[in-house]
């Protein structure tokens, strides 16, 4: 009875007394924004997941699309070489498309080991293939060294098993990318001659040699230039990774369509 008559109480309090009722309208107010500023973090904490892999679905056809590696099938490249590329090559705009990207979900990624791997949640179903490049948004990953249904295993570049051919983008000077096994962040460009013109903030690229990497990729940039060995020819450079690998959470696999027949051709020279 008592709790009755103070709910009335307060009910007449706040509807006739103009200062309580606009006090308890803010309180109100203030109240509610409060529980509705929460909830849309909650909601927007479980549709970041959502919209990162719609991004990286986004992303992975616009490199494609926008790809520098395109030839085109023009009448002044109708040689013998173009006539045996197959037309499912060709895209709508008439040129053939070298690379195409897809992207996958990191689900395990090591950094403290000497030889680190990253497993992707993408496999043979999904059309990876071992030896296919890996790149994230903001460089080069690794590559993929080992494949089942729905999942592959990428190599990183933070393996000593690891090389990869990169070049000073300004000079196009190229050199050999390698992890030394110390800091995740750091990696080292070996077989740049001391009459090259190198400095601290310098991009770094995969060159032209780089196998299933698309030329032009981000590697990272110039942070130390060492010449301590006086009598080697060549500078010892530390790079700081494009790719923050503690964060990881989407890559782009690349297929290049041109890979088989240049590994084929390549092997009769071996023989």
């Amino acid at each position: 009875m008592f709790l009755i008559f103070q709910v009335l109480s307060i009910s007449f309090l706040v509807n006739y007394n103009k200062t309580y009722e606009a006090a308890y309208s803010n309180t109100a107010h203030s109240l509610t924004g409060d529980i509705q500023k929460k909830y849309n973090n909650i909601q927007y904490f479980f549709d970041l997941k959502s919209t990162n892999k719609k991004l990286a679905a986004e992303n992975a056809a616009l490199r494609t699309a926008l790809s520098q590696y395109v030839r085109n099938a023009d009448s002044l490249h109708l040689d013998n070489i173009y006539t045996l590329i197959d037309s499912a090559n060709l895209d709508t705009t008439g040129a053939i498309r070298k690379y195409h990207y897809f992207e996958a979900k990191v689900v395990s990624n090591s950094l403290s080991n000497e030889n680190n791997f990253i497993t992707i949640e993408k496999g043979a179903r999904q059309g990876v293939k071992k030896d296919m490049a890996v790149a994230g948004p903001s460089g080069i990953v690794g590559h993929v060294v080992a494949v089942s249904d729905n999942y592959s295993l990428v190599m990183s570049l933070l393996n000593h098993n690891s090389r990869v051919s990169g070049m000073l983008k300004k000079s196009f000077m190229p050199g050999l990318v390698e992890w030394d096994g110390k800091d995740p962040r750091f990696l080292t460009l070996s077989g740049i001659p001391k009459r090259t013109k190198v400095a601290k903030g310098d991009t770094v690229v995969t060159s032209n040699y780089s196998g299933n990497y698309p030329e032009g990729l981000m590697i990272g940039r110039v942070v130390t230039v060492s010449q301590e060995d006086p009598t080697s020819n060549y500078y010892q450079i530390r790079v700081l990774t494009g790719t923050d690998f503690r964060t990881l959470q989407y890559v782009y696999v690349i297929k290049n369509d041109y890979s088989n027949e240049q590994k084929q051709i390549e092997a009769k020279a071996q023989k």
